[in-house]
């Protein structure tokens, strides 16, 4: 992570991961190109780093000017383009290739090809290393594109925040922090996650995202991801990870403006707790905390049974079975507590008592966050 004046950027894409789409847009053009002796026009400032890069890689022999134009504002595109060096040489019947650092609304390019319109060159055509398809709103054809982006502002190889971060080897991406706390509610069968969910989603404003709830409403409507799901069950063949991420992604898509999320059921595995962070990650937030219900087996166990008097789940009724899902709990998902304390994000709270005793252990916790 780097700052920049008053905002912050995470690392997005790669020395090596440009140098590479550079020399395919080099491959691409010299190809085209042939024998001519191309001019290539870079278009300051953000264009200086690629340009010099670009010619070092070009193979044959060509000419190189620069013209400069000015479009943003902070980290906004604007409309006003102004034009503040333009050319000094005669381009009549010269193949023109105009090297962009990037490319989003398209405004720039519409000053260019106004510029080049009077210059009655053979060929006009566009590169650009970083485009924009989203943020895209001409129809000026771009014939030739390095790396395709989302629509969030980037810095680094050239391109700044008003001023900062021309002189990076790689780019970073604007991290819009989104100010949410995301909780991983945890415990064992019959330690009350599901009551204490509805209690902190209320009290705190948070959305509670059970798996299981996920999973029933995707398949019971047959969405493309539920249909997914249901074919691995059918097969009796575990769901994979991303396929779950993928439904938890999509979920919390249809909620972004909340103010944080309470994940229940998920993660189960150091593998699946990954996944989530970067999922996470990708929504500029993170994990918080994982919140456990502790609670001792025979307290569980007298729980279940007495639940299962009126539950009408068979699981509950059993008490071999029951001590056995208390178990594959601990087999199996309880090492998450080790991946969450190595973060410094794991809370253990007293899981017996009354209901609203346990309630006001979790607050304290959540308050501190």
């Amino acid at each position: 992570m780097i700052k920049l004046h008053d905002k912050y950027f995470k690392p997005f894409i790669s020395a090596k991961e440009i140098d590479d789409a550079l020399q395919r847009l080099v491959d691409e053009i010299a190809e085209d190109v042939g024998d001519e002796i191309p001019v290539f026009v870079g278009i300051l400032n953000g264009s200086f780093m690629l340009t010099s890069d670009f010619v070092k890689k070009y193979p044959n022999t060509c000419e190189v000017t620069f013209i400069k134009l000015a479009s943003y504002e902070g980290v906004k595109s604007t409309e006003d383009i102004q034009r503040l060096i333009g050319l000094t040489q005669d381009l009549t019947n010269r193949t023109v290739i105009i090297l962009e650092d990037i490319i989003d609304t398209g405004n720039t390019l519409h000053e260019v090809h106004r510029i080049f319109k009077n210059e009655n060159v053979k060929a006009l055509k566009i590169a650009t290393l970083f485009y924009k398809p989203e943020a895209y709103k001409k129809d000026f054809k771009l014939h030739y594109v390095g790396i395709e982006i989302p629509n969030k502002f980037i810095v680094g190889y050239g391109l700044d925040y008003d001023g900062l971060g021309r002189h990076l080897p790689e780019v970073y991406q604007i991290k819009d922090t989104q100010h949410m706390t995301n909780l991983v509610l945890f415990g064992p069968p019959g330690a009350g996650k599901g009551t204490q969910a509805e209690f902190l989603k209320e009290k705190y404003n948070l959305v509670h995202i059970s798996t299981g709830d996920v999973f029933r409403y995707n398949i019971k409507n047959d969405t493309a991801l539920g249909m997914l799901a249901k074919s691995y069950i059918e097969k009796g063949a575990l769901v994979p990870d991303q396929v779950t991420i993928d439904m938890l992604n999509a979920e919390v898509d249809k909620n972004a403006d909340a103010n944080g999320f309470i994940f229940d059921g998920f993660p189960r595995t150091n593998a699946q707790a990954e996944a989530l962070d970067k999922l996470m990650d990708s929504k500029d937030s993170q994990i918080n905390a994982m919140i456990a219900l502790e609670v001792d087996d025979e307290v569980l166990v007298k729980r279940l049974l007495e639940r299962g008097k009126t539950s009408g789940r068979k699981d509950d009724a059993n008490e071999d079975v029951i001590r056995n899902r208390i178990k594959v709990y601990y087999d199996e998902t309880a090492i998450l507590k080790d991946f969450y304390t190595a973060q410094d994000k794991y809370f253990g709270v007293d899981g017996v008592g009354s209901i609203e005793d346990i309630t006001q252990r979790l607050n304290a916790v959540i308050d501190k966050l």
